[in-house]
């Protein structure tokens, strides 16, 4: 990506994009990103332009990712709204519960979608409703060990595929990746959960 709006590319960042698909795919995404901020430069002011490519850029993979696990989840008989809840029960650890607000939160999701996803869930026999112990007035969800093993298989599906999917990037690249879209995740809950 330019180093200033208009830029060319740095020979060090061509280099960093190289795991992505070779030179072919650098050169493509560079000329994407030079052609998204030349295309700005009438609509968007100087300091907007690289806050746009990135949201630009984040918004199309997201949209990739939905529906990359959409196709993989498919075979389990999972949506990814489902998939989701049952991954964060999963990862939750013992006993695998909590409330629905926390669920909402994790899936990004409304409470009312959270609600009609817990209940194809729960009529799947994946999860159960329990009062939590400490606060017999509240519900908590839980993963029943169904649920349990149907969140590992399809996680263990989905990282399968999504490894192949990204499987130029090394380890390292992987792990500062991941360190920058949960930084963005975490800019992004802030003014979502302020809403």
């Amino acid at each position: 990506m330019p180093d200033k709006a208009g830029d060319e590319l740095s020979p060090k960042l061509l280099h960093s994009l190289r795991p992505l698909g070779g030179e072919r795919n650098v050169r493509t995404v560079a000329d994407s990103w030079s052609t998204a901020l030349e295309s700005l430069a009438p609509m968007v002011g100087e300091g907007h332009r690289a806050t746009f490519v990135v949201l630009l850029w984040a918004f199309r993979t997201g949209r990739q990712l939905e529906a990359l696990l959409s196709d993989i989840l498919l075979d389990e008989g999972l949506d990814t709204s489902e998939f989701t809840l049952l991954s964060a029960l999963r990862i939750e650890g013992p006993p695998h519960r909590l409330a629905a607000g926390e669920l909402a939160d994790r899936l990004v999701q409304t409470t009312g979608g959270t609600t009609k996803t817990i209940r194809r869930l729960e009529d799947r026999g994946s999860i159960r409703r329990v009062a939590d112990p400490d606060d017999k007035r509240r519900v908590l969800i839980e993963l029943t060990s169904a649920g349990a093993e149907l969140a590992r298989s399809s996680l263990e599906l989905v990282l399968d595929a999504f490894d192949l999917d990204i499987g130029e990037l090394d380890v390292a690249e992987r792990a500062e990746l991941g360190v920058r879209i949960a930084r963005l995740s975490e800019e992004l809950n802030e003014r979502v959960r302020r809403r």
